[in-house]
């Protein structure tokens, strides 16, 4: 019983065929493409008013050249939470809770933050493994510390983003077995497990949507440094 909890967590694959490919062109063929008309229906006003308000948000605290990683920053907020509200839906996979893909998303991204840092402004780059006013004694281990701190920003954002969906899917699958072993023998307990399930549904629904916001936020933060 509990190998097949982490089933769920397994790349899916028919015939041999992987299909990851598949898991990520769905959510593209989801969204609603503008039409040439003067007026649009509500689906595409309120998608363009959410990637609007989403873009001013994250951009207003950035200088102008930051504001050339909008189209990246949107596109990766968007893509991050069709992927996780699509895996909250019954016999689909979610491909956010593979920690080789959240890895590949984070470390190149926040490789190409850090490589325009030292491009742009090397000596400030640098400045950031050092506060200002250190003790000499302790300038080697506060350069280590900052070193450490600095490579663990990708595994930070890579782990956290993989951790709260695979703890939120198993904690779903687990009350959901508890409610359904429950409903024979105490039907009273086994409503109020689904209760719970459902409150819990919904939780992990914002979840889902603050875990993307968060991925993105936490690296437009590493850009505004480096930028």
């Amino acid at each position: 019983m509990m190998t097949s909890f982490f089933d769920q967590f397994m790349s899916p694959v028919y015939l041999g065929i992987p299909l990851m490919a598949l898991a990520f062109l769905l959510p593209w063929l989801l969204f609603p493409s503008p039409a040439p008309r003067w007026l649009n229906n509500r689906l595409l006003t309120l998608q363009s008013w959410f990637i609007n308000r989403f873009t001013s948000q994250l951009l207003t605290p950035m200088n102008v050249g930051g504001h050339k990683w909008a189209l990246v920053l949107t596109s990766l907020m968007i893509f991050l939470i069709s992927l996780n509200m699509l895996g909250l839906l019954p016999y689909t996979f979610t491909p956010t809770t593979q920690l080789s893909l959240n890895m590949g998303l984070a470390v190149p991204l926040w490789l190409a933050t850090v490589l325009i840092g030292l491009r742009n402004q090397p000596t400030a780059a640098l400045g950031h493994l050092l506060p200002e006013g250190t003790p000499g004694p302790l300038i080697p281990v506060l350069i280590i510390i900052e070193t450490i701190s600095l490579f663990i920003r990708p595994l930070a954002l890579g782990v956290r983003l993989t951790a709260n969906l695979t703890a939120g899917h198993l904690l779903m699958q687990l009350i959901a077995t508890a409610a359904f072993v429950l409903l024979p023998l105490m039907p009273t307990v086994a409503g109020l497990t689904a209760i719970v399930l459902f409150l819990l549904t919904i939780l992990e629904v914002a979840v889902a949507m603050i875990q993307a916001y968060v991925f993105v936020l936490l690296m437009s933060l590493y850009l505004q440094e480096n930028v």
